[in-house]
Formats: structure tokens, sequence, C-alpha cells
């Protein structure tokens, strides 16, 4: 069974969250679909698809291995990780997809079968900066997930700040454009004015109390025995993270994420000394070589790869058995498309080190119009539905109505006003 054609498709039904599916045709009509969303970078991805697209064309689909063995060697001077994983990904999703429906079998039985009969979730409630809502906003949030039948989220309770409001002046540029009104140092329209050096944030005492407060809130309204988890998106200084860690050990946390930039690990190991909480990091890290120092170091408690970056369904099958060495949990990170989704629950079926999956609960009405059959969701679980391959479809038709141009994410084919914006998804 030869590939025949490799298709890249950017489609967008939630205004602001473009998906980068990747359709693969073979010449026994068997076709398959990967993801590889990563939605500041899905055109630079899209070319990619495009410009590796000769490299495997007429090869054999059920050669995976050798095929992401060949996509990894033939780009290393790109180096293998981060983007060249990206693109692997999606191919050797919609691989895996293809092997599966070949011989009719979901892929978790290509993998060993499965060692559990539901993959248990974790979703999230909206961070601070989401524009949402304040801390009783994100309050009834979390009582109503859990009322839902989740039993654990995920939250950002940390203010991005301005510089000029960093430094203690009011944002005079933020008060011009508001006519003179006084502004308040969270949600600056400035905030991003000078976005380069102040990727690496810095905390604030008021900022670190504001996310104290957001925290109580979620507690208080979800109870002492629920689980909760603290993303940092790789946002902070050694310093804050250290100083924000302190100030939430009191909240019983299952653990804290990315608290500091990835790029180094003696960083990581300072905030690990000096913070009582669990340590969780890896949507950032990219194939099985990015976890070696991390594991065998023992610098966290948690690991998350993203299946469509890391390498896809091969790749986090490996990353997942490092960990196991290690007795360290593995929880796929997902905040992409419903295929993403779906290629991490076959993982997650068979690996024995499992905490939860990701999702975003919230989206699952978005994702029931454009696959089929929707995710059997129960009791804060997905359920295996038996079917062969990744066990579901994209609906072709609702793809192309949301479909975007990859760089500037103008729809082609419908009007923007008639798509729900992403804030809007948090309370139903």
């Amino acid at each position: 069974m030869k590939i025949t054609k490799i298709t890249p498709i950017v489609t967008m039904p939630i205004d602001g969250l473009p998906w980068l599916f990747v359709q693969i045709d073979t010449d026994e009509g068997i076709s398959g679909i990967g993801e590889c969303t990563d939605y500041y970078s899905n055109g630079h991805l899209v070319r990619g698809i495009n410009a590796l697209e000769p490299v495997i064309l007429g090869m054999e689909a059920g050669q995976i291995e050798n095929i992401w063995q060949t996509i990894f060697h033939r780009f290393d001077d790109l180096n293998g990780r981060g983007y060249v994983s990206h693109l692997i990904s999606a191919i050797d999703i919609a691989l895996w997809d293809i092997k599966g429906k070949s011989l009719g079998v979901p892929i978790y039985e290509l993998l060993g079968g499965p060692v559990r009969d539901r993959v248990p979730l974790y979703t999230h409630v909206q961070d601070f900066n989401s524009g949402a809502g304040g801390p009783d906003t994100v309050a009834k949030a979390a009582k109503m997930t859990k009322d839902a039948g989740y039993e654990a989220i995920k939250t950002d309770p940390f203010p991005t700040l301005c510089l000029t409001h960093k430094s203690g002046f009011e944002c005079l540029t933020d008060k011009k454009k508001n006519a003179g009104v006084k502004t308040t140092v969270m949600h600056c329209s400035n905030s991003y004015e000078f976005s380069g050096p102040s990727e690496v944030e810095r905390l604030t005492p008021r900022s670190i109390r504001e996310s104290v407060e957001w925290m109580d809130a979620i507690r208080s309204a979800v109870g002492s025995d629920f689980e909760l988890m603290v993303d940092a998106h790789a946002r902070f200084d050694v310093a804050s993270a250290i100083s924000a860690g302190k100030a939430l050990e009191r909240f019983d946390l299952t653990w804290l994420e990315e608290p500091i930039h990835v790029e180094n690990h003696n960083a990581l190991r300072q905030v690990r000394e000096n913070v009582n909480i669990p340590l969780c990091v890896g949507e950032r890290h990219f194939t099985r070589w990015d976890y070696i120092e991390i594991l065998n170091k023992r610098l966290v408690d948690y690991i998350m790869p993203d299946v469509a970056w890391c390498g896809g369904i091969s790749e986090l099958r490996r990353i997942a058995a490092q960990a196991e060495v290690q007795y360290i949990r593995i929880s796929p990170h997902d905040a992409l498309g419903p295929v993403s989704i779906a290629a991490g629950f076959q993982v997650c079926m068979t690996t024995p080190n499992l905490y939860r999956q990701e999702c975003l609960h919230t989206w699952f009405d978005t994702f029931e119009q454009i696959i089929t059959p929707m995710f059997n969701v129960k009791n804060g679980s997905i359920l295996p539905n038996g079917l062969p391959g990744l066990g579901m479809e994209l609906k072709m038709d609702y793809v192309e109505k949301y479909r975007v141009h990859p760089d500037t994410q103008t729809y082609l084919n419908i009007n923007a006003n008639s798509v729900q914006d992403a804030t809007g998804t948090w309370l139903r």
C-alpha cells in the first residue's frame, strides 16, 4: 500500500484556534488523518508538510518506523526536535490510522493491547488572563466541571503585566488609549509593547496575591479532595517561580507545570529544590532525546509530551516507556484539535504509567461538529469505541466550512461573525 498524496488542512471552528490536520491517501483507497496544530506556527508547518511530501510519496504506508526515521534524519540539519518532530507527528499519526484501518483494529491493539477499560481525563477552567471573569466566575466554572464528572482540573492563575506596570508606574500608553481613564495593572492593552524581554516574566507581590486568591476560589468551590494543577506556561524567572510556588504550596496541588522557561535544566533544579510541589514539564520537549536528562536526574514528577509535537504515536509510546523505568507518570498534553486527543487516547489505553490525559471539555461540543463518531465521554473518562484506526473520521464538509488560510487565519468559505469566540467556551 503506497502513499499517493499528503494534504495539510487548516480549519478553525472556534475563532482564534486554527487546527492543522494532515490527510494521507494511499493507492488502496485507505486514508489516514494526523494533526500537528501549533497555533502561531501553522503556516510554517503547512509549508513543511508540503516540502516533505516528495520525500515519502511512493513509500509503503505500513512501514511507519522506516518513514519516521527517514524524516527525522533527512532533516537533521534543522534538528529533529521541535519543528521537524511536529511534521513527523502528523505523518506518524496518519500512518497509524491507516494501519489500524487496514487491519480492522483500533491502534491500541497494535501497541500491545489495552491495560485499562477507559482513559481518565483532566480538564481546564479559565486562566486568569483569559478575560472570562474573576474569582467568582472561575469558582462557578470549577463547580460545574466537578458536577460534570471530572475529578481534576488545571488553570493558570498568574496575571501578566506590561513592563511599565511591572515597574510600578501607570502605563501612559494605556491611559491614552482609554481616553484618560485610570488604568489597572492587570489586562493592560500595552502588555506586549516590548514583548521580547517581557517573555521572561517577573511576578510582583500583588500578582502572587491575586494568584492565591484565584486558587482559593477554585479550592473552595471543589473541596479538599479534588485534584488541582497549576500551569505557569514556562513564563517566569527563577525567583518568581520559587515565590509563586511557595505561596501555592498550601493548596495541595497535583503539580506545578512549567514554572520557568525550559532551556536551562539547572534553573529547573533550583525551583525543584526550593518548592514543595510536584513538578511537571513536557509539552515543549520533543522526542525521547529531550527527556533523557530530565528523567535520569529526576527533575520532575510528571511528564506531559504532546502526541502532535513530540514525534507522534510512535514516539509518545517510547517516551512513556522511558518514564516508566523511573516510576514517573505520563499525562499527555493536549490543547489542540480532536485528532490529537484521539491519537493520545490510543497510547494512553496501553500505557501502564498513565496519570490522566489532558482535554478541554468545553471544546467537545465543537469537536462533535467536525468528527464522527464523537468520543464516548462518561464521568470524566473516554471509553473505547472499538472502531479501527483512530476510531473517528473528520466530517469533511464541516472541516471545509471552517477552513482558513494557514498564515492569515482568514476564513475561506464563511463569514467570521458566524464563528464562536474562544473566550465564550468556558461556562456551559
